[in-house]
Protein backbone atom coordinates (compact mmCIF):
# COMPACT_ATOMS: atom_id res chain seq x y z
CA UNK A 1 0.00 0.00 0.00
CA UNK A 2 1.51 3.37 -1.02
CA UNK A 3 0.75 6.17 1.66
CA UNK A 4 1.91 9.90 0.03
CA UNK A 5 2.70 12.53 2.67
CA UNK A 6 3.52 16.38 0.99
CA UNK A 7 4.73 19.41 2.25
CA UNK A 8 5.57 22.98 0.82
CA UNK A 9 8.42 24.61 1.02
CA UNK A 10 8.41 28.34 2.76
CA UNK A 11 10.18 32.13 2.23
CA UNK A 12 10.33 34.60 4.87
CA UNK A 13 9.37 37.95 3.90
CA UNK A 14 9.63 39.95 7.23
CA UNK A 15 11.07 39.22 10.67
CA UNK A 16 14.59 37.48 9.66
CA UNK A 17 16.51 36.59 12.94
CA UNK A 18 14.32 38.28 14.51
CA UNK A 19 11.52 36.10 13.95
CA UNK A 20 13.62 33.82 17.09
CA UNK A 21 13.35 36.88 19.26
CA UNK A 22 9.16 37.08 18.87
CA UNK A 23 8.96 39.31 16.32
CA UNK A 24 5.93 38.99 14.33
CA UNK A 25 6.95 37.53 10.44
CA UNK A 26 5.25 37.24 7.48
CA UNK A 27 6.03 33.93 6.00
CA UNK A 28 4.55 32.53 2.57
CA UNK A 29 4.22 29.03 1.44
CA UNK A 30 5.67 28.32 -2.16
CA UNK A 31 4.31 25.92 -4.77
CA UNK A 32 7.78 23.88 -4.92
CA UNK A 33 6.66 20.92 -2.19
CA UNK A 34 8.82 17.65 -1.26
CA UNK A 35 6.94 14.16 -1.06
CA UNK A 36 7.61 11.14 0.80
CA UNK A 37 6.51 7.88 -0.93
CA UNK A 38 6.62 4.88 1.81
CA UNK A 39 5.42 1.03 0.86
CA UNK A 40 5.31 -1.88 2.43
CA UNK A 41 8.11 -4.24 3.10
CA UNK A 42 8.21 -7.84 4.29
CA UNK A 43 11.22 -7.31 5.45
CA UNK A 44 12.21 -5.24 8.81
CA UNK A 45 14.22 -2.99 7.25
CA UNK A 46 14.13 0.65 6.08
CA UNK A 47 14.87 1.23 2.45
CA UNK A 48 14.98 5.09 1.96
CA UNK A 49 16.18 7.16 -1.31
CA UNK A 50 16.37 11.12 -1.36
CA UNK A 51 15.71 12.30 -4.89
CA UNK A 52 16.13 15.74 -6.31
CA UNK A 53 14.21 18.07 -8.41
CA UNK A 54 16.10 16.27 -11.33
CA UNK A 55 15.60 12.36 -10.04
CA UNK A 56 19.20 12.10 -9.00
CA UNK A 57 19.88 10.50 -5.44
CA UNK A 58 21.22 12.83 -2.58
CA UNK A 59 20.94 10.32 0.16
CA UNK A 60 20.33 7.05 -0.08
CA UNK A 61 20.85 3.89 2.82
CA UNK A 62 19.19 1.13 4.39
CA UNK A 63 18.38 0.79 8.19
CA UNK A 64 17.37 -1.97 10.35
CA UNK A 65 14.23 -1.64 12.52
CA UNK A 66 12.92 -1.43 15.16
CA UNK A 67 16.78 -0.37 16.35
CA UNK A 68 17.64 1.51 13.43
CA UNK A 69 21.18 1.01 12.76
CA UNK A 70 22.54 1.41 9.87
CA UNK A 71 22.94 -1.91 7.50
CA UNK A 72 24.14 0.50 4.01
CA UNK A 73 25.17 4.08 2.83
CA UNK A 74 26.64 6.84 4.47
CA UNK A 75 27.31 10.58 4.56
CA UNK A 76 26.30 13.59 6.75
CA UNK A 77 22.65 13.70 4.86
CA UNK A 78 22.32 10.35 6.12
CA UNK A 79 23.63 10.52 9.42
CA UNK A 80 21.02 13.77 9.96
CA UNK A 81 18.07 11.49 8.19
CA UNK A 82 18.94 8.69 10.91
CA UNK A 83 18.63 11.71 13.37
CA UNK A 84 15.05 12.73 12.76
CA UNK A 85 14.06 8.92 12.57
CA UNK A 86 15.51 7.74 16.33
CA UNK A 87 13.78 11.44 17.48
CA UNK A 88 10.43 10.14 15.62
CA UNK A 89 10.37 6.95 17.75
CA UNK A 90 11.42 8.45 21.08
CA UNK A 91 7.94 10.67 20.13
CA UNK A 92 5.93 7.61 19.23
CA UNK A 93 7.41 4.44 20.33
CA UNK A 94 5.07 2.75 17.49
CA UNK A 95 7.06 4.36 14.82
CA UNK A 96 9.24 1.98 13.11
CA UNK A 97 8.21 -0.98 15.71
CA UNK A 98 9.78 -3.68 13.79
CA UNK A 99 6.66 -5.43 12.79
CA UNK A 100 6.74 -4.41 9.38
CA UNK A 101 9.48 -2.79 7.15
CA UNK A 102 9.39 -0.13 4.41
CA UNK A 103 10.37 1.26 1.30
CA UNK A 104 10.45 5.14 1.42
CA UNK A 105 11.37 7.69 -1.53
CA UNK A 106 11.50 11.35 -0.89
CA UNK A 107 11.32 13.43 -3.78
CA UNK A 108 11.41 17.25 -3.69
CA UNK A 109 10.87 19.79 -7.27
CA UNK A 110 13.14 22.14 -6.18
CA UNK A 111 16.64 23.07 -5.54
CA UNK A 112 17.93 21.95 -2.15
CA UNK A 113 20.34 24.67 -2.64
CA UNK A 114 17.29 27.82 -2.49
CA UNK A 115 16.84 27.76 0.93
CA UNK A 116 13.31 26.94 0.46
CA UNK A 117 12.97 24.01 3.36
CA UNK A 118 14.55 21.10 2.23
CA UNK A 119 14.88 19.56 5.98
CA UNK A 120 11.49 21.11 7.30
CA UNK A 121 9.50 19.83 4.54
CA UNK A 122 11.64 16.35 4.92
CA UNK A 123 10.72 16.87 9.09
CA UNK A 124 6.82 17.28 8.67
CA UNK A 125 6.73 14.57 6.37
CA UNK A 126 8.14 12.22 8.72
CA UNK A 127 6.41 13.48 11.68
CA UNK A 128 3.07 13.05 9.29
CA UNK A 129 4.25 9.26 8.87
CA UNK A 130 5.12 8.75 12.33
CA UNK A 131 2.14 10.95 13.75
CA UNK A 132 3.90 12.89 16.20
CA UNK A 133 4.37 16.26 16.65
CA UNK A 134 5.81 18.41 14.19
CA UNK A 135 7.14 21.52 16.07
CA UNK A 136 8.50 18.60 19.14
CA UNK A 137 10.77 16.82 16.01
CA UNK A 138 11.98 19.40 14.36
CA UNK A 139 13.02 21.18 18.29
CA UNK A 140 14.80 18.11 18.70
CA UNK A 141 17.24 18.01 15.77
CA UNK A 142 17.56 21.83 14.61
CA UNK A 143 17.41 24.99 16.01
CA UNK A 144 15.30 27.86 14.76
CA UNK A 145 11.77 29.96 15.58
CA UNK A 146 9.61 26.92 13.71
CA UNK A 147 8.47 29.17 11.39
CA UNK A 148 8.98 26.96 8.67
CA UNK A 149 7.31 24.19 10.46
CA UNK A 150 4.00 26.09 10.97
CA UNK A 151 4.39 27.43 6.91
CA UNK A 152 4.46 23.61 5.90
CA UNK A 153 2.18 22.52 8.16
CA UNK A 154 -0.53 25.25 7.02
CA UNK A 155 0.45 25.06 3.52
CA UNK A 156 -0.69 29.18 3.82
CA UNK A 157 0.43 32.77 4.51
CA UNK A 158 0.69 33.17 8.00
CA UNK A 159 1.78 35.59 10.48
CA UNK A 160 4.48 33.73 13.13
CA UNK A 161 5.76 34.60 16.35
CA UNK A 162 7.17 32.74 19.15
CA UNK A 163 5.81 33.45 22.87
CA UNK A 164 7.74 32.11 25.19
CA UNK A 165 9.41 29.61 22.90
CA UNK A 166 6.27 28.43 21.68
CA UNK A 167 4.82 28.67 18.16
CA UNK A 168 1.59 31.40 17.56
CA UNK A 169 0.27 31.74 14.20
CA UNK A 170 -2.52 32.31 11.95
CA UNK A 171 -3.90 32.03 8.62
CA UNK A 172 -3.93 35.43 6.56
CA UNK A 173 -4.01 36.59 2.69
CA UNK A 174 -0.97 38.00 1.46
CA UNK A 175 -1.66 38.72 -2.81
CA UNK A 176 -0.53 42.37 -3.25
CA UNK A 177 -2.74 43.95 -6.13
CA UNK A 178 1.10 44.99 -7.55
CA UNK A 179 2.63 41.34 -7.35
CA UNK A 180 3.49 41.68 -10.68
CA UNK A 181 6.24 44.18 -9.35
CA UNK A 182 7.39 41.29 -7.40
CA UNK A 183 10.21 38.93 -8.15
CA UNK A 184 12.17 36.41 -6.25
CA UNK A 185 15.88 36.59 -6.81
CA UNK A 186 18.47 33.38 -6.27
CA UNK A 187 21.67 34.93 -5.15
CA UNK A 188 23.29 31.31 -6.74
CA UNK A 189 24.91 30.47 -3.17
CA UNK A 190 23.18 29.01 -0.01
CA UNK A 191 23.58 30.42 3.13
CA UNK A 192 24.20 28.31 6.13
CA UNK A 193 20.86 29.11 8.39
CA UNK A 194 22.63 27.38 11.41
CA UNK A 195 26.04 29.69 11.35
CA UNK A 196 23.62 32.82 10.65
CA UNK A 197 21.82 31.65 13.81
CA UNK A 198 24.83 31.64 15.87
CA UNK A 199 25.88 34.52 14.56
CA UNK A 200 23.07 36.49 15.08
CA UNK A 201 22.72 34.76 18.66
CA UNK A 202 26.52 36.02 19.59
CA UNK A 203 25.61 39.37 18.04
CA UNK A 204 22.36 40.25 19.32
CA UNK A 205 20.10 40.69 22.80
CA UNK A 206 16.69 40.99 23.17
CA UNK A 207 15.44 44.42 21.88
CA UNK A 208 12.01 44.78 22.74
CA UNK A 209 11.83 48.17 20.01
CA UNK A 210 13.11 46.74 17.11
CA UNK A 211 10.67 43.57 17.65
CA UNK A 212 7.95 45.88 18.09
CA UNK A 213 9.19 47.72 15.10
CA UNK A 214 9.83 44.93 12.26
CA UNK A 215 6.12 43.54 13.77
CA UNK A 216 4.35 46.82 12.77
CA UNK A 217 6.38 46.48 9.62
CA UNK A 218 5.11 43.14 9.09
CA UNK A 219 1.03 43.55 9.75
CA UNK A 220 1.74 46.97 7.22
CA UNK A 221 2.87 44.98 4.98
CA UNK A 222 -0.24 42.25 4.45
CA UNK A 223 -2.56 45.55 4.52
CA UNK A 224 -0.09 46.96 2.00
CA UNK A 225 -1.93 48.57 -1.55
CA UNK A 226 0.43 50.21 -3.22
CA UNK A 227 3.80 49.21 -4.68
CA UNK A 228 5.59 52.55 -3.19
CA UNK A 229 4.22 51.81 0.09
CA UNK A 230 5.75 48.23 0.22
CA UNK A 231 8.96 49.65 -1.30
CA UNK A 232 8.94 51.37 1.52
CA UNK A 233 8.15 49.21 4.09
CA UNK A 234 10.92 46.77 2.93
CA UNK A 235 13.28 49.21 2.42
CA UNK A 236 12.93 50.67 6.32
CA UNK A 237 13.16 46.82 7.59
CA UNK A 238 16.28 46.61 5.86
CA UNK A 239 17.77 49.46 8.07
CA UNK A 240 16.43 48.16 11.06
CA UNK A 241 18.19 44.59 10.43
CA UNK A 242 21.39 45.87 8.82
CA UNK A 243 21.99 48.54 11.59
CA UNK A 244 21.48 45.94 14.04
CA UNK A 245 23.70 42.92 12.70
CA UNK A 246 26.53 45.63 11.36
CA UNK A 247 25.63 44.49 7.55
CA UNK A 248 25.69 46.13 4.25
CA UNK A 249 22.10 45.93 2.58
CA UNK A 250 21.81 44.07 -0.32
CA UNK A 251 21.07 46.58 -2.96
CA UNK A 252 23.80 48.43 -1.43
CA UNK A 253 26.58 45.74 -1.95
CA UNK A 254 25.34 44.48 -4.93
CA UNK A 255 23.02 46.21 -6.69
CA UNK A 256 22.87 49.83 -6.27
CA UNK A 257 21.44 50.93 -9.73
CA UNK A 258 18.50 48.95 -9.29
CA UNK A 259 15.32 50.83 -9.98
CA UNK A 260 13.03 49.72 -7.00
CA UNK A 261 13.81 48.17 -3.57
CA UNK A 262 15.45 45.08 -2.43
CA UNK A 263 15.21 42.88 0.56
CA UNK A 264 16.80 39.97 2.14
CA UNK A 265 14.71 36.95 3.22
CA UNK A 266 16.21 34.58 5.74
CA UNK A 267 20.18 34.08 6.50
CA UNK A 268 21.62 37.31 4.72
CA UNK A 269 24.38 37.04 2.23
CA UNK A 270 22.81 33.88 0.54
CA UNK A 271 19.41 32.14 -0.85
CA UNK A 272 16.76 35.08 -2.14
CA UNK A 273 16.57 38.28 -2.11
CA UNK A 274 13.02 40.08 -2.58
CA UNK A 275 12.57 42.67 -5.65
CA UNK A 276 10.27 45.27 -5.81
CA UNK A 277 10.51 47.26 -8.79
CA UNK A 278 10.13 47.58 -12.69
CA UNK A 279 7.45 44.82 -14.48
CA UNK A 280 11.13 44.21 -16.74
CA UNK A 281 12.91 43.59 -13.36
CA UNK A 282 14.12 39.87 -14.56
CA UNK A 283 15.71 40.99 -17.62
CA UNK A 284 17.89 43.46 -15.29
CA UNK A 285 19.23 40.60 -12.92
CA UNK A 286 19.57 37.84 -15.85
CA UNK A 287 22.09 40.68 -17.62
CA UNK A 288 23.85 40.55 -13.99
CA UNK A 289 24.24 36.86 -13.80
CA UNK A 290 21.40 35.83 -11.81
CA UNK A 291 19.63 33.49 -14.11
CA UNK A 292 16.98 32.13 -11.17
CA UNK A 293 14.24 34.90 -11.07
CA UNK A 294 11.04 33.81 -10.52
CA UNK A 295 7.68 36.23 -10.53
CA UNK A 296 5.73 36.26 -7.53
CA UNK A 297 2.66 34.26 -8.95
CA UNK A 298 5.28 31.25 -9.63
CA UNK A 299 6.65 31.49 -6.12
CA UNK A 300 3.17 31.60 -4.11
CA UNK A 301 1.41 28.20 -3.35
CA UNK A 302 -2.10 28.85 -4.77
CA UNK A 303 -4.81 27.97 -2.30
Amino acid sequence: MNIVFKSHGKLLISGEYFVMKGAKSLCIPTKFNQILEVNKLKEKKLVWKSLDENYNIWVEGEFRIPNLKIISGTGKELIFLLKILIEAKKLNNDFLDGREGFIVRSLMNFNKNWGLGSSSTLIVNISKWAKVDSFKLFWSVLCGSGYDIASAITGEPILYKNVDGKPVYNIIKFNPVFHENLFFVYQNRKQNTSDEIEFFNKKSVYDKKIIDQITKISERIINCSTLDDFKSLIQNHEELISNKLGKPKIKQLKFPDYEGELKSLGAWGGDFILAAGPKNSKKYFVDKGYNTVIPFNEMLKKS
